[in-house]
């Protein structure tokens, strides 16, 4: 049975992962920080290994004794965000030097944005960031690095929004906390920069098959909806919890939307289309409107 290290295992699209490469006979372990994650781990029938981001060096250890690693934890802290970049790097490094040369998988969370206009932004595209000084700290290209040094890294770019009920933290379940806050529910401009978006359950069938099928250096783009118009999002949630729509001026975005107004005015359009004929994936979860429609987001 092969067995897969997953950093994030009881995170939001960690989750996902665990329960769907258990019910298709994987082992897993799962990286824990506290007894509640690996409690939860544990219910699900996961191995647990204790210890977290800031210690490379015993995720080096667990990526060594797998069979092959998928990175997804990354330390959300925008009041650091540099810090969290470096420690991003650091943490990748050690773990991709630990596996050299033995052809493992090496599967890493990465997003959906790059320096492309009036066009999609396929597999084709490169990251733009380099180096621990940069967005994530530069760990897809870092990674993408070592398919020459003997390791099958992937990366698993993922829509803005990966969605669904029971638990999303993500940019649209913020969204919605700042609709209630400020009573209207806000979009930057004109709203018609788009977000890619996926259901998690979608998003976990495609970073296994990812794991089983992706060659070297492939960039996977978990991404069932191509972009969605912010202002439709806007517009759903504001239905969903009966508050109006209004647009907020560039220059006001970060005072509305504090940190998030850094993202929310990127145009993220994406394709997927490799992906899926890859992949062989077809997403078949509900639509981000669905989920918002459903209630998803209200609480």
């Amino acid at each position: 049975m092969t067995n897969i290290f997953i950093t994030g295992a009881s995170g939001w699209i960690g989750s996902a992962v665990t329960d769907e490469l258990l019910a298709n006979g994987y082992s897993v372990t799962g990286l824990a920080r506290s007894d509640e994650s690996a409690a939860a781990l544990q219910a699900k029938g996961a191995e647990v290994h204790r210890g977290s981001l800031d210690d490379p060096d015993t995720l080096a250890t667990a990526a060594k004794a797998a069979d092959g690693v998928i990175h997804l934890a990354f330390k959300h802290d925008f009041s650091d965000y540099s810090g969290a970049g470096h420690t991003e790097h650091a943490t990748v490094e050690a773990m991709l030097t630990a596996i050299e040369g033995t052809g493992k998988p090496f599967l890493l969370a990465s997003g959906l944005v790059g320096e492309v206009t009036g066009r999609p932004f396929t597999e084709d595209d490169p990251n733009p960031n380099h180096g621990p000084d940069s967005m994530r700290g530069g760990s897809e290209n870092l990674a993408l690095g070592y398919a020459e040094r003997g390791v099958r890294p992937v990366a698993l770019r993922f829509a803005a929004s990966v969605h669904g009920e029971g638990g999303d933290h993500g940019f649209v379940a913020v969204l919605s906390s700042i609709a209630r806050q400020h009573g209207v529910s806000g979009y930057i401009g004109d709203g018609q920069n788009r977000w890619p978006a996926v259901h998690r359950t979608d998003a976990a069938r495609m970073v296994r098959l990812a794991l089983e099928k992706a060659p070297a250096g492939f960039r996977a783009h978990a991404a069932a909806e191509d972009g969605i118009p912010t202002r439709e999002i806007a517009e759903a949630i504001g239905r969903r919890l009966e508050l109006p729509t209004a647009s907020i001026d560039p220059a006001d975005a970060e005072a509305h939307f504090g940190w998030l107004g850094n993202f929310f005015g990127f145009d993220a359009w994406a394709s997927s289309e490799q992906t899926r004929r890859l992949l062989d994936w077809e997403p078949q979860g509900p639509t981000l409107l669905d989920d918002i429609r459903s209630g998803a987001y209200d609480a």
